[in-house]
């Protein structure tokens, strides 16, 4: 349910769960982790995260967050992973970003939208407890104020919020979203990994 194309220098992780809304299962996000974690090795200087259909993602497969998937760490061995990749990282969201898929999105370095994506995180409503390093990376990029407007008030955003807000860097055409992420990326990928991973390191908040 993870496809991983290599191109390159550029890894592209896709969600292929189209007919469930892309909702992340616990194999899902291994798959993930697995994979951000390989791609520096691999010979990647950039990666590329997104799903096939119209929904991102849906956050996570309802069966198997009641089963005990919301309180997994493996949630966080997927983010992490993300975060820790040397080079840079870009979200092709290519529809809605909902509930715990946030987290792997917020790890991307870049996040970019079609133009009828959805943001809701409803943990407030659903009785669970954000993952834990999604709460400070979504302060740290739209502030705490808009954090809790989504976390607590449960606010549904739309793209062209979520750009004003910080949330997302870019608003691209509906099914041009990879092809502007490779576009973005075409810059590391011209440049030896060691300065691809020294800018980076330099830009960490």
């Amino acid at each position: 349910m993870i496809g991983v194309e290599d191109e390159g220098g550029l890894r592209i992780i896709r969600l292929e769960r189209p007919e469930k809304a892309n909702a992340l299962t616990a194999g899902m996000l291994e798959e993930i982790a697995l994979a951000a974690r390989g791609a520096w090795d691999a010979g990647a200087r950039a990666l590329i995260l997104t799903g096939a259909g119209k929904v991102f993602s849906a956050g996570a497969d309802l069966d198997a967050a009641k089963a005990g998937l919301a309180t997994d760490p493996v949630w966080e061995r997927a983010s992490s992973a993300i975060a820790a990749f040397p080079g840079l990282s870009i979200a092709a969201l290519n529809g809605t970003l909902a509930g715990g898929a946030f987290g792997v999105a917020l790890a991307c370095d870049l996040r970019i939208a079609v133009p009828g994506a959805n943001f809701f995180y409803p943990v407030m409503k659903l009785g669970y407890l954000p993952q834990p390093s999604d709460p400070a990376r979504l302060v740290a990029l739209i502030g705490p104020a808009r954090a809790r407007l989504i976390l607590m008030a449960g606010a549904r955003i739309g793209a062209q919020e979520a750009l004003a807000f910080g949330l997302i860097d870019r608003i691209v055409e509906s099914g041009e979203v990879t092809d502007a992420a490779r576009a973005l990326a075409h810059d590391a990928l011209a440049a030896r990994p060691d300065h691809v991973a020294a800018i980076r390191r330099m830009t960490l908040a």
